[in-house]
């Protein structure tokens, strides 16, 4: 499932962000979602979430 619908994305699920510093390599980044910090309910280049950890990048894949 990818990650441009808001209503697909929830914390607690696992998925794979794309971080600002790796937006032209496309290097992802795998964690679990603290915040959605999105607030529209699409968005064409992933929802900006941040992670558990503190990353914050826009979901290209949701895992779970």
């Amino acid at each position: 499932m990818n990650g441009t619908n808001r209503n697909n994305i929830r914390p607690g699920i696992r998925v794979q962000i794309v971080l600002k510093a790796d937006q032209r390599s496309g290097k992802l980044t795998e964690g679990i979602v603290k915040d959605i910090l999105t607030n529209s309910p699409s968005h064409p280049h992933g929802i900006k979430v941040r992670l558990t950890d503190g990353q914050v990048g826009r979901v290209q894949e949701i895992l779970e």
